[in-house]
């Protein structure tokens, strides 16, 4: 009786498994069908912003990791970002100094992790 109760339980897992997987196949490795709503930056001239960082982000693999990592940027105020999925890294542009701890702690608040952060001038 009992084996049965955990063979049960075993295709339970495996059925709730490769249901989760093929979510992520056919949506991207975010889930869910939907995409990240973009948000829009009021101000797009880089040359009013004086601070500039190269930021390199792990964990990024999709469009929808590329536009949330931007976003979480782009809804703080005095920041521009601009994320390049391909090169796994991000130009972030600034109207006020920022510390690399702030930038660090900003991306790991939504999942990824800076590799790196180098100041650009």
């Amino acid at each position: 009786m009992s084996t049965a109760i955990i063979c049960i339980l075993l295709i339970i897992i495996a059925i709730f498994s490769i249901k989760s997987y093929m979510k992520k196949l056919s949506h991207g490795c975010c889930g869910g069908g939907d995409s990240e709503k973009r948000v829009k930056v009021a101000d797009k001239n880089i040359s009013h912003y004086p601070y500039h960082k190269k930021i390199e982000i792990e964990g990024m693999t999709c469009k929808n990791c590329a536009m949330r990592i931007e976003n979480a940027f782009n809804n703080e105020d005095g920041c521009y970002a601009i994320v390049h999925l391909k090169q796994k890294n991000a130009d972030l542009y600034l109207k006020n100094s920022c510390t690399d701890e702030e930038i660090e702690q900003l991306i790991q608040k939504i999942g990824y992790q800076a590799v790196g952060i180098q100041d650009i001038s």
